[in-house]
């Protein structure tokens, strides 16, 4: 229930304009982040051109800026790049769509140097920058750049993408570029590959690290990179222009063989129904099923056996792949397609299968998932010497899974990272286990039957005896 000292809308509302102006000024006395969004709302007030005035000088300035912003300060210039972005894309373009665009652009060439005096562990600021790029796609749209000039400019960003930020910008722009701009565009690449790199003399080439066969020059990296820009490049337009082959061609005749390259080559191929061409290709890559699972090569395959009509090959791949890898999606695939009451009997034998899994922890995660609690909690029970705690990324979600029906099998596996914590001494997962262990006094009076494990009061005895001295742990334990 509500009451007037709710904060929402409607009861701000109430205090009234002058009442509002005043605590706002109030707060943007200590607070510059404030201060500025109200100047862009004024500012959006009065005119779109003094909007944009303003969006200017703020990007001016953060560009301008050379102290290092340390992973405490992040969330603060993640906040101002985000709101400059917004006002951009949800202000500006609906007056100005043109300048809301050549804005973008130069929020994008923040990513330089905002990058290089911050910390972006977390991706944070990698993400704003990002979702700009996707933003020039709707707003070169809105405002309708001539496409040679947008093809330059694309030029120009992708030969300065040091931070990623124009990762995904041929997609985003190409239905603006069109059939000229995309032409263009690629032509300029083309000529860029045939341009010789300018090789500087011996005593001025640089040492930047060192590798397996020696020095790494400066140099070379700068080559190396520029040859990546390109061939992405490339590829991206080839994929916008729907040109397979183009696709392809920016690949060696060896790389295409990987299996990750063949599934993806693959795609292209049966979207423009060439399935006898994709099935080549699959038989070509060099595939090891002993080696493990590739299945984005596998997934090709299958969709090519599907194109190509072999459906009773498709099924058999879906269910080897289910039982190499309890893959959940492949099962499920495999279950669609059978007869009425078929799939119940393979569903059986699929958990049966998963049940006898030669490594648990996998087992119980797709028991878990499928879900199949009660074979789940039985795997447990069985193979309880077998949990090792230190996956507590499998443990934990199940145990919170098996806990309202399944508690001695919860219990089993809240023990199993005990255990692992306290026989390791792992001090910083002390906290986690004195919370498990207290899950565990919650789960024993629903236990109905210990069996052949100890009871709750047996468990921590033993832990006290084995590990009384461990303090820090104990001292955690209410």
């Amino acid at each position: 229930m509500t009451t007037r000292k709710t904060l929402s809308m409607k009861n701000l509302e109430a205090l009234g304009a002058e009442r509002l102006a005043g605590l706002l000024m109030e707060i943007a006395a200590g607070e510059p982040a404030v201060k500025r969004r109200l100047r862009l709302e004024l500012a959006g007030a009065a005119s779109p051109r003094e909007l944009a005035h303003e969006v200017r000088k703020r990007l001016a300035a953060i560009a301008r800026a050379r102290s290092f912003v340390d992973w405490q300060h992040q969330r603060t210039l993640v906040r101002d790049l985000e709101t400059q972005r917004r006002v951009i894309v949800e202000r500006l373009a609906q007056a100005d769509a043109r300048e809301a665009l050549e804005l973008m652009w130069r929020f994008l060439d923040l990513a330089g140097p905002v990058h290089e005096r911050s910390d972006d562990s977390n991706g944070d600021i990698g993400d704003v920058f990002s979702a700009a790029c996707r933003d020039l796609g709707p707003l070169a749209q809105a405002a309708r750049p001539e496409a040679r000039a947008l093809a330059d400019r694309v030029f120009a960003a992708l030969n300065g993408n040091g931070y990623g930020q124009y990762d995904g910008l041929i997609e985003t722009l190409a239905p603006v570029l069109g059939a000229g701009g995309l032409g263009r565009l690629k032509a300029r690449f083309v000529a860029l590959s045939k341009t010789p790199v300018e090789e500087p003399r011996a005593a001025e080439r640089r040492v930047v690290g060192w590798g397996s066969g020696g020095p790494l020059y400066a140099d070379e990296i700068e080559a190396s990179g520029r040859a990546s820009t390109i061939r992405m490049a490339l590829m991206d337009i080839a994929d916008a222009q729907g040109d397979v082959d183009g696709f392809i061609a920016q690949y060696d005749e060896r790389v295409r063989k990987a299996p990750r390259i063949a599934a993806e080559i693959v795609r292209r191929l049966l979207a423009a129904g060439r399935a006898d061409e994709a099935w080549q290709r699959l038989e070509a890559a060099e595939h090891r099923r002993g080696a493990g699972t590739d299945l984005e090569w596998e997934d090709a395959r299958i969709d090519t056996l599907e194109a190509l009509g072999r459906g009773v090959e498709a099924q058999a791949a879906r269910w080897s792949c289910f039982e190499r890898a309890l893959s959940i999606p492949h099962l499920r695939a495999y279950l669609k397609r059978l007869a009425d009451f078929d799939d119940v009997e393979a569903e059986d034998k699929a958990l049966g299968h998963a049940e006898s899994h030669r490594d648990v922890l996998p087992a119980l995660a797709f028991l878990v998932s499928w879900p199949a609690l009660e074979r789940a909690a039985g795997l447990v029970v069985r193979r309880a010497g077998e949990l090792d705690g230190n996956h507590y990324e499998f443990l934990a979600p199940a145990a919170e899974a098996l806990a309202g029906r399944h508690p001695l099998a919860a219990t089993l596996l809240l023990r199993a990272m005990i255990d692992f914590a306290l026989t390791q001494g792992r001090s910083s997962r002390y906290r986690h286990a004195a919370r498990h262990l207290m899950e565990c006094a919650g789960l024993a009076g629903a236990v109905p039957e210990f069996g052949t494990f100890e009871t709750h009061d047996a468990y921590v005895a033993r832990l006290r005896l084995e590990h009384g001295r461990k303090s820090g742990f104990w001292s955690l334990v209410s």
